[in-house]
């Protein structure tokens, strides 16, 4: 294919830049003779760092201004963390591709190597995430949760300077940036459900209008895609959507395949979770089904926990 001048719009964090680079690199190995150049972009999610998230407009505060880059042709593709991409896209826009899942439990950092089981009684735990409060407080009501906001080397560098007796950050994130040997627990599914979409990453474009446009997609989905990781995301982010998730209200969903992973063939399980950010009260949930199924798999599970008493706890939380 001849020569093209792609532009990929991200976010100026570390991990946001290891991410589009890992696009680009992905993108340049089908196409090498294309030009795949970055558009950063400092997002309000960015600028904002002295109020929770559930304060301020959830995580979509990450990702507003860089799909109106590609809304605005001034970027062709977006890479995102797909946790933080909220459940329904901007009009005129698709999720090309989704990459294959990194680590995607959530991980526990101490400076000494503790355990969750061996911080001491009222240890002060840093954390922006309600989802990851509300879990952990189940398990450990006597802890301190504050909040904890910036990249991954701030709030690192925030525990190794005392601010803090142990950090909660995603697995995936650390291993990306080198950051794997500062895990000292890895909080698996038992401890803590992850974030929808936790570990993938999502490779966002305009929904084709002309030859050119199609032609990227197959580009992107040739270049990172993963059929069965799609499927998986798919049963997570339904889940999502139909229980109008926010980062007001502790939400969790986590899909595994049964056996060998296949898009067509193979079987899913997908636990759900909804909570109090307190941890006073967790509905839980899992269903399994065909993974050509996985809109409809994570929609029932959404609706078993609406049967469990999940309404009420959302309403109480988004009236906040």
């Amino acid at each position: 294919m001849s020569e093209r001048n792609i532009h990929i719009a991200t976010r100026g964090s570390a991990l946001a830049l290891w991410q589009a680079h890992h696009v680009r690199d992905a993108i340049l190995r089908v196409r090498p003779a294309w030009t795949v150049e970055l558009l950063v972009i400092k997002t309000q999610g960015d600028k904002i760092l002295d109020q929770p998230l559930s304060a301020i407009g959830g995580k979509a505060l990450f990702v507003k201004e860089i799909e109106q880059a590609l809304i605005d042709r001034q970027a062709d593709v977006a890479v995102h963390s797909m946790k933080d991409v909220p459940a329904e896209l901007a009009p005129g826009l698709l999720m090309a591709a989704t990459s294959a899942r990194e680590d995607p439990y959530d991980a526990l950092c101490t400076s000494d190597g503790r355990s969750l089981d061996e911080l001491p009684a009222g240890a002060h735990v840093g954390t922006s995430s309600l989802r990851r409060q509300c879990q952990i407080l189940a398990k450990r009501p006597d802890l301190r949760i504050s909040m904890l906001r910036g990249n991954v080397p701030t709030r690192l560098a925030k525990l190794d300077a005392g601010d803090f007796d142990a950090v909660i950050l995603a697995a995936a994130g650390l291993r990306r940036l080198g950051y794997g040997n500062r895990i000292s627990q890895l909080l698996d599914s038992e401890l803590s459900v992850p974030a929808v979409g936790q570990g993938v990453l999502g490779i966002e474009t305009r929904i084709p209008e002309d030859d050119a446009d199609r032609a990227l997609v197959d580009v992107l989905r040739a270049a990172i895609h993963d059929p069965a990781e799609e499927r998986r995301v798919v049963a997570e982010r339904t889940f999502l959507a139909r229980l109008g998730g926010s980062c007001q209200t502790p939400l969790a969903a986590h899909a595994m395949y049964r056996g060998r992973p296949d898009a067509r063939a193979g079987t899913l399980a997908i636990q759900g979770l909804c909570g109090r950010p307190d941890g006073s009260s967790i509905l839980r949930a899992e269903r399994q089904g065909p993974a050509v199924e996985a809109e409809a798999l994570g929609r029932g599970l959404a609706e078993d926990l609406l049967g469990l008493g999940a309404q009420a706890i959302i309403d109480q939380c988004t009236q906040k």
